[in-house]
């Protein structure tokens, strides 16, 4: 099989320290370090995201429109949240340590820490992964298409997208209590969910679009 890397180059990179490679911090216990082939380029189809949360933590709604993506629990706990596009049912799989939770490419779906000190990573099949993310619709979709698609008033709609910052990846938001945002809110997002898939497990993540590794 041919490749285009050229791995006699002196340029060709093969080890790499995820650690000094930060994608997203919120606070010294929640933040995500990446790895593609813009940090190591030998990488072929595959990167990875390094995820630490701390209970209640959400890596924010978003999907890859060209990956799919395998998350594996090294610590903590979490649960995995995707909207399955054929059934209409949103299928959360609470993950512990050497387990995992497949979201197939395209697939909407988000990550929610149920404990603290959780570790994630999430592997990916391309060498860099593009993401959509919710914050980005909702802060960059203009407020009167949403307002005319969906029968709203428009200033309702500008008034409940205000608090929303483009490239959340992680939330709540600092501040968010400020806003009137409880704990017992949070906690009940972690768990509640309108439609719960059964498996034989245990019952128990750039403007418009971005590529990781790219961020400015």
């Amino acid at each position: 099989m041919s490749s285009p890397i050229d791995y006699t180059s002196p340029t060709a990179q093969y080890t790499f320290d995820v650690n000094t490679s930060p994608l997203f911090k919120k606070d010294p216990n929640n933040y995500i370090n990446v790895l593609g082939v813009n940090q190591l380029n030998t990488l072929e189809n595959v990167s990875l995201l390094d995820i630490f949360l701390s209970n209640g933590n959400v890596v924010e709604p978003h999907y890859h429109q060209n990956a799919a993506e395998l998350v594996y629990c090294i610590s903590g706990a979490a649960n995995v949240s995707m909207l399955n596009p054929f059934t209409k049912q949103l299928q959360t799989y609470s993950i512990t340590p050497g387990q995992v939770a497949n979201v197939p490419q395209g697939w909407w779906h988000y990550e929610i820490a149920t404990m603290n000190n959780t570790h994630l990573l999430a592997i990916f099949d391309a060498h860099t992964p593009e993401v959509i993310l919710g914050s980005d619709l909702l802060k960059f979709t203009p407020a009167n298409i949403m307002a005319h698609t969906y029968c709203m008033d428009q200033q309702e709609w500008k008034n409940v997208t205000a608090p929303v910052k483009p490239n959340t990846y992680i939330g709540p938001y600092s501040d968010c209590n400020k806003e009137g945002y409880s704990n017992k809110q949070q906690t009940s997002l972690q768990y509640s969910h309108p439609y719960q898939h059964s498996s034989g497990l245990p019952s128990y993540y750039w403007t418009q679009s971005n590529s990781y590794g790219n961020r400015t």
